[in-house]
């Protein structure tokens, strides 16, 4: 068995912190294994071989947080030394050093997500890795791209992460949203032996607050369908847009980006929502196919004018377009004097709306998407039978 001490060398240049680092004997021979953690002379203690706090000192957070770290860090390598041990083979203090750098090369945080968002994307699963990697871009920023290993996380940490978001006037959604796949990836670490829960996420937001309806009236969607804006092309096609979305039962935009050519057929759309998987089969309409003939055929094998071009970046498109449309969507809400943010989005809750509007049961449209748990909705739309919904669009549209 290998020993571990913790030592401290001071900086050859006076006033300059000096360096903690390990040192690991194994067959009486000596190894030292430099940390990155620095103090002055007169923050560490000798003879307790640790890092010496004083309540005057105002780095007392700062120390006190290395001194955290030193703990973690003895704990890994007396770990890697018991592993090693176990094995019944033969290792030197270098093994020990090895094991442990490969450690913090493998089981950082940024660099372990790193592999889950790559194993997200072998697995096709290509929106939950932009999810991931969107929050691990966030998290970088909070930590200014100091990276931090899995096992280094505490509740202060990301109670300090959630005030990050607060102060820059994200929403409690947002923010949980965040935490909920920083847990996730956390709990994956734990899953597979390579930390101990130390349940860092136990003072932070992880729930989901019902949020405000967006829905329009059909009144309001009648006056965004009567606009002239043919003099002005980018805002007549995210009203289009808009409307299509309308028509096709509240069709998130990723749906519409990529229906294809052969997804209608004999008067029906067949297709599989991205989010869920669920197939469903949607009547084409007269007022669907008035907006499509009003732009060029597709030379891609895409239905609508939204990816236009073969062999893009078909992902960054249809972003791309999708951002333009909502940022031209909110001129088009100051014409009709509107004050709720006017998104794509706003279009599926306006269907609900309508549909409820109408009679439509809950089964059958499930409270414009306002179920507390998605499966729930699943669960109602499962059964349906489509011609039962496409007679309450029917209803809907005649009164446009």
């Amino acid at each position: 068995m290998a020993t571990v001490k913790v030592k401290f060398r001071p900086s050859t240049v006076a006033d300059r912190e000096g360096t903690i680092y390990y040192q690991i004997i194994h067959d009486r021979k000596v190894r030292q294994l430099l940390s990155d953690y620095h103090v002055f002379p007169n923050e560490w203690n000798e003879n307790r071989s640790s890092v010496a706090i004083s309540p005057s000192n105002k780095r007392s957070s700062f120390l006190l947080s290395i001194r955290e770290r030193i703990r973690w860090d003895v704990e890994r390598l007396v770990k890697i030394d018991r592993k090693l041990d176990a094995d019944g083979l033969s290792y030197t203090a270098d093994d020990v050093i090895d094991e442990f750098n490969k450690y913090v090369n493998d089981y950082s945080l940024f660099n372990f997500m790193e592999s889950v968002i790559a194993k997200l994307k072998q697995n096709g699963k290509i929106r939950t890795a932009e999810t991931y990697r969107v929050t691990l871009n966030s998290f970088k920023k909070f930590r200014q791209d100091e990276d931090i290993m899995l096992d280094s996380l505490t509740s202060e940490i990301m109670e300090a992460y959630e005030a990050w978001h607060h102060s820059r006037g994200v929403t409690p959604n947002s923010i949980s949203f965040y935490t909920r796949i920083l847990r996730a990836v956390y709990n994956r670490a734990v899953e597979n032996d390579i930390i101990e829960n130390r349940n860092p996420f136990r003072h932070v937001y992880t729930g989901v607050d019902k949020t405000v309806k967006r829905a329009l009236p059909l009144s309001i969607v009648k006056k965004i369908k009567a606009l002239n804006l043919s003099m002005t092309p980018a805002l007549d096609f995210a009203r289009d847009m808009f409307l299509i979305s309308f028509y096709l039962r509240g069709m998130s935009f990723i749906d519409m980006a990529f229906l294809k050519k052969s997804d209608l057929k004999n008067g029906y759309i067949t297709y599989r929502r991205r989010k869920t998987g669920q197939q469903l089969v949607i009547e084409w309409t007269k007022e669907m196919q008035i907006i499509l003939d009003k732009y060029p055929d597709n030379e891609t094998g895409y239905l609508l004018p939204i990816i236009k071009t073969q062999g893009t970046n078909e992902r960054y498109t249809y972003r791309n377009v999708g951002y333009n449309i909502n940022h031209n969507l909110k001129k088009i809400a100051q014409m009709v004097d509107i004050s709720i943010p006017l998104t794509l989005y706003v279009a599926r809750h306006s269907w609900a709306s309508a549909a409820k509007a109408k009679g439509v049961p809950i089964s059958v449209i499930s409270e414009g998407m306002g179920h507390d748990s998605e499966t729930t909705t699943q669960i109602y739309l499962a059964s349906l039978d489509s011609s039962v919904v496409d007679k309450a669009n029917s209803l809907i549209l005649k009164s446009l």
